[in-house]
């Protein structure tokens, strides 16, 4: 009975798995496997792209490469949905693979941007930022990732100080706020303040922080505006390679067209008849220029898990510069590790690692007298009939003037040679105490050390006087910085929230250099790397600084349903630089902005889609001196006694106690529109800064055993507008977006010590007579011009006006009698008196531009990419020494093909003067030049193969690109090219001469072909 009740159990058992199948096959031969992969509409795969079957919770993801598959039946609808893109539904069908392009989501966007110590929405933002992305950035290869931000950003200037390969840049942000103290605005790097910057390869994104309201968070170092870098992380998923590599050749932008060897007989014979011909017709530019190249390599390797992410990279720059004997080699590596200990806490870690080295040539020399001259100064003055070597082999001289050496001796024979390297990490740690509060630290630690060794051997002149002459020079910069400061964030109901910042940070940096020389070698073989071989040593130096600065700062931010919004920062710095009673100052900010398009009355007008005003006041600093400064210092003195050398020192300067801080008070109006579903986009500013107390070395009387002391005197104006433009033009399987900014800036003399003008000169040493070729005037721009009014050529009959020094004779320079005339208590009136001396100098331009731009347009179709790219400065002069030396006519040099319209009795309708040996060397309008231009910086195409191709070779994207730079520059400059920086390094130079060009390294423009290949 038993075993047939289990026979009937099991049997029942059967039967029912049976019914359960054959119910069950047709649902189960409507399932299949469903599988393909998503790209965004720029051709981007998307890894995290969320997929559900509509009207079910069964779904998946993308995975790092953006593939997926999951089961699902026919007739089933897929929905694909990702943050800032538009969501897409797909019916499955008979096929069971389903690529699909997301399209961007132009409403959905709102950036998010980084600011001080966080990061903002940008529609929560009350300062003004302006942020560059990393496509931007990595258009073209640079040396520096600065370069990269020309014409990127409105209110940000930037230029080359020279064209040699890995030469300095000068960047401006809203103008120069200072005359004698450094304009550079402060770099913050993954929150390391005063970082270097990375590859541009290896950047996520850039803001530029320019108004108080953003850039008061840093207190005493914010008032030339601050640069934040971030850069690129990890994302969970499997490990994604990326190999980038470029090669550029290279040739400078431009050439002066000079005399060939049978016009400069001619030229000279004139006032040197028994000039002999040498013979050659050397074309000096020639000599020193050649095909320059660039190879740039970069190779990354990122991902991550849910408790970790890394990225790290390692890239080479080689560049070969267009003038022989120039070159620069970067090495660098950059990494970036985060770790999530739990789920409180997280580790993370910033490193870069870099080496550069650079053989360098002489060019901008300060002056240029005998055996000074550099590579580009000597190719434009060095007579065309010499050769490049004598009969014996040795160097050609110069056969007139000032016995200087041939532009190709000087690069090829002249060593400088610079290494440098530098290491920086910043190691963070976040402890989210709870949902609303955290607290992070961080500790910083940057080392940049450099060695430069000259040599100048007796091939050239220089060296031949002193049978060689070596030099090395080495340093090292140290700083560390820790910050600490705790984040709320406080959502005080659906419609209030506040977010307090509050934190301290102590910072120290020490300076220490040395150098050492030496002369008379027996041999040129060893170079600089036997000083002891040397029987003349040279006086060694060597010197040490440090400096600290530590600082309390804080934030507020409030928002009202997130419509009215405002913004306090406050910081309060001290600093060891400053003496005991203005050690401390406090930099305080505010911000409102009102979100308008949140409001009733806006809510019909559909074609707006954002209209956001704000509005900031706040003051920010500046060091603006060295460690020391405020001090009485001593100095070594050397004297003999008894007929024995002994050293001593004496006192040099006075010390102030009252020193203090440059601070800028800035005001800024801005507006943030967008129109039809964000597809057009303006944001405009307003801006007036005013800084004060500028320092001013101010003489004092002789009896007081001084020369000068530093004080505090003197104000200086920048205002202006600036406007963005950004546009969708078209979105669909043919895009087009278009990106323009403008910028006006007028910088202003306010107040000057005791309201004197200040005349000062910049002109090369060698040009002698120059004297002051620059002024300070209250309210006129810092650096303006200042010399006589050109007016052409004294022709024969005409009455010619007497002056020491000027010409009165028919083909002579004639200028303008503008004053001179004194009243009764000897003050000049402003009327001519007849004759020229030094009383008619005037104003005769600046270097400040008048309005600065870039325009970028960027198309799409299929797998092809077009950008194009321009940039451009107008309104700027240019005082131009190069062609004041060699178009004077005067000088024992070449010139320029001017010279053939020179007047003779035969040509007298010319504003060119005659050949004269007694001309002085003067600046006038003569020398003064538009230096506007329009700039083709980048043009790009590209093509990003298949899926379908990229797969077979086993990688996820290739791209292959050619471009060009600097194609095409439109300018009345007729020198190498407009953009120039002569005489502008340094804190003081940099504000002071602007727009001042002399024996520059050219520019170049460049052909780049590209590969990019992701795996």
């Amino acid at each position: 009975m038993q075993k047939l009740l289990n026979t009937k159990r099991h049997g029942s058992l059967w039967i029912f798995m049976l019914l359960l199948f054959l119910s069950s096959g047709p649902l189960l031969a409507q399932n299949k496997l469903i599988s393909g992969k998503v790209t965004s509409d720029s051709g981007e795969t998307m890894p995290g792209v969320s997929i559900l079957i509509k009207g079910s919770t069964v779904g998946t993801t993308t995975d790092i490469d953006g593939n997926y598959s999951l089961s699902a039946s026919e007739g089933a609808v897929l929905v694909f949905s990702f943050i800032g893109m538009q969501r897409k539904e797909i019916t499955v069908s008979s096929s069971n693979v389903y690529d699909v392009i997301l399209e961007t989501d132009i409403s959905q966007l709102d950036e998010v941007l980084v600011v001080g110590y966080g990061t903002t929405k940008k529609s929560d933002l009350t300062g003004s930022v302006s942020s560059v992305k990393a496509q931007e950035l990595t258009a073209f290869p640079v040396a520096n990732a600065t370069q990269a931000l020309q014409g990127r950003a409105a209110g940000v200037s930037v230029q080359a100080n020279n064209g040699d390969p890995g030469g300095a840049l000068k960047v401006r942000i809203r103008g120069g706020n200072s005359i004698n103290a450094s304009s550079d605005p402060l770099y913050v790097v993954d929150g390391f303040i005063g970082g270097t910057l990375p590859p541009s390869e290896d950047i996520q994104s850039i803001e530029v922080l320019k108004d108080a309201s953003a850039t008061a968070i840093y207190g005493s170092r914010g008032a030339n505006g601050v640069i934040m870098v971030t850069t690129k992380k990890g994302k969970a998923g499997k490990a994604k390679v990326d190999f980038n590599t470029s090669y550029s050749s290279q040739k400078e932008i431009n050439r002066l067209e000079l005399l060939n060897a049978d016009q400069f007989l001619e030229y000279t014979r004139e006032v040197i008849p028994d000039y002999v011909d040498h013979g050659a017709d050397t074309d000096w530019q020639d000599q020193i220029f050649r095909t320059g190249g660039i190879q740039n390599y970069q190779l990354s390797v990122s991902g991550g898990s849910d408790k970790t992410n890394y990225y790290v990279s390692g890239s080479f720059f080689d560049q070969d510069g267009v003038i022989i004997g120039s070159d620069y080699k970067r090495y660098a590596i950059t990494s970036n590790l985060n770790f999530n200990v739990s789920d409180k806490i997280t580790v993370g870690l910033n490193l870069l690692a870099r080496r550069t080295g650079r053989n360098g040539v002489v060019t901008q020399e300060g002056s240029a007298g005998a055996g000074g001259a550099g590579v580009v100064g000597s190719s434009l003055r060095f007579m065309p009939d010499l050769p490049v070597t004598n009969e014996d082999g040795s160097f050609t001289l110069a056969s007139i003037g000032d016995p200087i050496d041939n532009p190709y001796a000087v690069a090829t024979q002249r060593e400088e040679e610079t290494l440098a390297d530098l290491l920086q990490g910043n190691l963070f740690i976040n402890y989210d105490i709870t949902e609303a509060l955290s607290f992070k630290t961080t500790l910083g630690i940057k080392t940049d050390n450099y060695r430069t060794g000259v040599f100048v051997p007796t091939t050239l002149y220089a060296g031949r006087n002193v049978n060689g002459d070596a030099s090395i020079s080495s340093g090292k910069n140290t700083d560390i910085i820790n910050e600490n400061y705790l984040t709320y964030n406080w959502k005080i109901n659906p419609n209030n929230t506040l977010t307090a910042l509050a934190g301290y940070s102590i910072q120290k940096s020490t300076d220490n250099n040395w150098s050492a020389g030496s002369q008379s070698f027996i041999t040129n073989s060893v170079s600089f790397w036997n000083l002891g071989g040397g029987a003349v040593p040279k006086i060694p130096s060597s010197s040490f600084s440090e400096t600290q600065i530590a600082s309390v700062f804080g934030r507020i931010n409030y928002s009202y349903n997130s419509k009215y919004l405002l913004t306090f920062n406050a910081r309060y710095d001290g600093s060891s630089n400053f003496s005991k009673n203005n050690k401390w100052a406090f930099f305080p900010s505010g911000a409102f902005a009102w979100n308008m398009k949140d409001e009733n009355f806006m809510e019909d007008v559909d074609f707006i889609s954002d209209f956001k005003v704000r509005t900031s006041y706040g003051l920010t600093g500046n060091q603006a001196i060295s460690p020391y400064q405020t001090l009485a210092r001593f100095s070594t003195s050397y004297t003999i006694i008894d007929g024995v050398p002994v050293n001593a020192v004496r006192p040099t300067t006075v010390a102030n106690d009252d020193l203090t801080w440059e601070t800028t008070r800035q005001f800024d109006l801005g507006a943030d529109i967008s129109f039809f579903e964000n597809r057009l986009n303006i944001t405009a500013d307003y801006y007036r800064s005013v800084t004060s107390d500028l320092l001013f070395s101010v003489p004092l009387p002789s009896y007081s055993g001084y020369s000068s002391q530093l004080q505090n005197l003197g104000k200086v104006e920048n205002k202006g507008f600036e406007f963005s433009l950004n546009t969708v033009n078209t979105a669909g399987a043919f895009k087009w977006n278009t990106g323009f900014n403008i910028s006006f800036n007028r910088n202003k003399v306010l107040e000057l010590p005791d309201g004197n003008d200040i005349l000062y000169g910049s002109g090369p040493g060698h040009l002698i007579g120059l004297g002051q070729t620059q002024i300070l005037r209250v309210g006129e721009p810092v650096g303006s011009f200042y010399g006589w009014v050109y007016d052409g050529v004294y022709q024969e009959g005409d009455d010619f006006l007497p002056g020491g020094g000027f010409e009165q004779v028919a083909g002579g320079e004639k200028f303008r009698d503008i004053d001179g005339e004194k009243d009764a208590n000897g003050q000049l009136t402003g009327n001519p008196d007849g004759k020229l001396n030094s009383d008619d100098r005037t104003l005769i331009g600046n270097g400040q531009a008048k309005f600065i731009w870039g325009l970028n347009n960027d198309f799409s179709f299929k797998g092809f990419d077009l950008n194009i790219f321009f940039q451009g400065s107008q309104g700027n002069k240019i005082l131009s020494y190069t062609l004041l030396e060699i178009e004077t006519l005067s000088g024992s040099n070449n010139s320029t093909t001017r010279a053939l319209d020179r007047w003779t009795p035969t040509n007298t309708d010319t504003d060119v003067p005659k050949r004269s040996l007694s001309r002085s060397q003067r600046v006038s309008t003569r020398w003064i030049y538009d230096g506007s231009y329009a700039r083709l910086k980048n043009i790009s195409l590209g093509y990003t193969f298949p899926s379908t191709i990229s797969e077979k070779i086993s990688v996820s994207r290739i791209k292959l690109y050619v471009s060009a730079q600097n194609l095409l520059t439109f300018t009345k400059y007729p020198g190498f090219d407009p953009e120039v920086n002569y005489s502008s390094s340094g804190s003081t130079n940099s504000n002071r001469n602007l727009g001042l060009d002399y024996a520059s390294y050219p520019n170049a423009k460049s052909y780049t072909v590209g590969l990019n290949i992701s795996f």
